[in-house]
């Protein structure tokens, strides 16, 4: 009897929802709905930080995060142009997205509790790990941050990193001066000409800016790291669907390099592959596109257009790049990293 009357009561529960069980699935996503009206995807990005997102000399933006929205456009339109840029500073970047003006961050924004708890908005899965550093003169005699008493520092509104440097310098006793920008390239140029003695933020864009200095070599990243700064992508609350295609597709990437995926080799694997694995990822069965709503081959047309996240980190910011940054934690955890796709199954 007490399984009988169960078994009633999730009937009845299914059928007060409307589709059953499988409503949520039902759900149409505002955010991809006017994208699709709109013809193209609105990316939030950083206004310029060598590696990530930065124009080159023919104003076309280049780096990880420019490459991760192309990618999105392909998983929507099957077409990498299909994305408009929009640089946003760090004070404005989430007051951007909550408005509507974009449809998703990928900006070097770090997942915090207060921010994915109190603005209305989501951080998706982690696709960069980072942590705070600070880069000096290599002349200034300093080896690590806690020689910098006294020094001014300069950083960025409405980063963590403010926060980090007031803390670490709090916790040692240290006296320092802070030296507030909007932008990092007024940081660079108040770093240049002497203004500030150093720059704290995470130690990629350190990389990143000591690539565009006028003389690298004579600028210096300290090696201590202060922070965990996990990068993900950021939406809107309220929009499941749209939630699952960024989360899955920046999964994907990973999982096509756990896989050996090539942007070179994805049609013959896609064609000759018996991994059932592999044939689920690249489409060949239908169930990972059907649960999103998307093409089968969603996953295949980016690896095509873009690549793997291996192949992405190392045209944009890997050892052969000027930003000259090694993988560090973002390899593979089969090779000591912190990157790991969840199952695609």
């Amino acid at each position: 009897m007490l399984k009988r009357g169960l078994a009633v009561a999730w009937a009845l529960l299914c059928a007060a929802i409307p589709g059953g069980a499988v409503a949520q699935n039902n759900i149409p996503s505002p955010t991809l709905d006017a994208i699709r009206a709109r013809g193209a995807l609105a990316c939030g990005i950083n206004p310029g930080v060598a590696g990530f997102s930065l124009p080159d000399s023919r104003g076309v933006w280049q780096g990880f995060d420019t490459e991760m929205c192309r990618g999105l456009a392909v998983v929507i339109f099957n077409d990498p142009s299909k994305v408009r840029f929009v640089p946003l500073s760090s004070s404005t970047r989430f007051t951007a997205l909550g408005s509507g003006e974009v449809d998703v961050l990928f900006r070097t924004s770090t997942q915090t509790m207060l921010r994915d708890t109190t603005l209305g908005l989501r951080h998706v899965t982690t696709y960069f790990y980072d942590g705070h550093g600070f880069i000096v003169r290599a002349n200034s005699g300093v080896s690590q941050a806690r020689e910098m008493r006294g020094a001014t520092i300069c950083l960025l509104q409405g980063t963590t990193n403010e926060q980090v440097t007031a803390d670490y310098f709090r916790s040692v006793n240290v006296p320092f001066q802070p030296v507030i920008f909007e932008r990092p390239d007024q940081a660079q140029a108040a770093l240049l000409s002497g203004r500030c003695d150093a720059y704290g933020t995470d130690a990629s864009s350190l990389a990143a800016m000591r690539s565009t200095m006028p003389v690298p070599a004579e600028w210096t990243v300290l090696p201590e790291r202060f922070s965990k700064e996990p990068y993900a992508a950021y939406i809107r609350r309220g929009d499941d669907n749209w939630h699952d295609i960024v989360r899955w597709y920046t999964t994907a990437i990973i999982e096509a390099e756990e896989q050996g995926i090539t942007q070179a080799n994805a049609e013959e694997m896609r064609r000759s592959s018996v991994n059932p694995n592999t044939r689920r990822l690249l489409g060949v069965t239908p169930e990972l596109g059907q649960s999103l709503k998307l093409d089968p081959a969603w996953a295949y047309n980016v690896i095509r257009a873009i690549g793997n996240y291996g192949e992405i980190y190392n045209r944009t910011m890997g050892p052969d790049t000027p930003v000259g940054l090694a993988r560090g934690p973002n390899r593979l955890h089969s090779d000591g990293g912190l990157l790991y796709a969840l199952p695609m199954r």
